[in-house]
Order: C-alpha cells, then structure tokens, then sequence
C-alpha cells in the first residue's frame, strides 16, 4: 500500500524510456504498414486497433514485457492486418468469411423491423438519424442503411437499386411484400 504514489526513480525512468521507444516503434510500424492498418472499416479492423493499444499498454506498464517483445507483438499484429486485407481485397470468398456486409433498414419510407431486430437497432435510432439529417418523416427517406462499420447512412433517393453501392440490397426488390404491404 506504500507503493501506490511512487516505487522507485527506476521505474519511473524505464516508462518513461520504453514510452518514448515503443511510441516510436508502433508509429514507424503503422507508417510503414500504411493507412488501412488503423482504419474503421469492420469489426476486424476494429479488433486490431484495441489489440494495438492493449498491447502498447502492456509494453508501457508491465515491467515483465521487454520492449522487443512488445514490438515483436506489433508487428505480428499489424502483418496479420495486412495479409487479411489484401487477401480481402482480392478474393470476394475470403473477405465474405472475415467481413460483414451492410444491411438495409429503411426502404421506401418503411422500416425493415426483421432486420432492425437482428442488428440490434431500435426504431428510435432510424429517428435520430432522420431528424439529424434535417428530415421531418421517414417517407422522406429512400434508404438506410447500416454499414460494415456499425454506423447508419441515410439515402434520401436511391436513383438505381442495382448500382454498385446498392448491391448488398438487391434482394429487397425480389421482396414484394416489403413494396406492397411495407411488412417483413
């Protein structure tokens, strides 16, 4: 209990050397792996950048992890990231095993309740997103979509359902219920 303030001079030196170092090594790593590594396309991609700062914790705080081996546990992470995407973005089957894909919540003014439930969105979220895009009535409303990401994009005109941006829901047009009655 006396030690919960200040251990020692040495420990404060050797976070302070290992932060400054483990720092520049995941910087020089995420440089080097370039932009994809950090972004937020996915649940993957997301998983990773936790890993990475879970990881730069572990190297800053505990005093049984060398700084080589925090920087081993870098670089295994970010390769894993890259081999799995650009496995991804050269084989659809590959990325369909690791990636999600978007799924459609809003068509024509009517909410898709069977999916809403599954994703785990509530109408009330459908709302917000209207109103934050300035619309007053979810028939204003061609599309909503939740995206890979988590977060939801609202397409006040869908111009063309079989355009590439829209193919993850084409299956709604074989749907006619969803156009005759609005249910699911």
């Amino acid at each position: 209990m006396d030690k919960i303030f200040f251990d020692n001079w040495e420990s404060i030196f050797r976070t302070f050397i290992i932060s400054i170092l483990a720092y520049i090594a995941l910087v020089l790593l995420l440089r080097i792996s370039g932009k994809r590594t950090l972004s937020k396309m996915n649940a993957f991609d997301f998983i990773v950048t936790i890993a990475l700062g879970s990881t730069l914790a572990t190297v800053l705080l505990n005093k049984d992890v060398a700084l080589a081996d925090g920087v081993l546990a870098f670089t295994v992470l970010i390769l894993l990231q890259y081999v799995i995407t650009y496995f991804s973005a050269r084989s659809k089957t590959f990325s369909d095993l690791v990636k999600s894909t978007p799924s459609l919540l809003v068509y024509k003014g009517k909410m898709l309740e069977n999916v809403m439930k599954k994703e785990r969105i509530a109408k009330d979220e459908i709302f917000a997103l209207v109103r934050e895009k300035g619309l007053s009535n979810l028939e204003e409303v061609d599309a909503i979509v939740l995206e890979t990401d988590g977060s939801l994009t609202l397409i006040k005109e869908v111009q063309d359902m079989k355009a590439p941006t829209m193919s993850f829901a084409q299956q709604v047009e074989g749907r006619s219920h969803v156009e005759r009655d609005g249910k699911n």
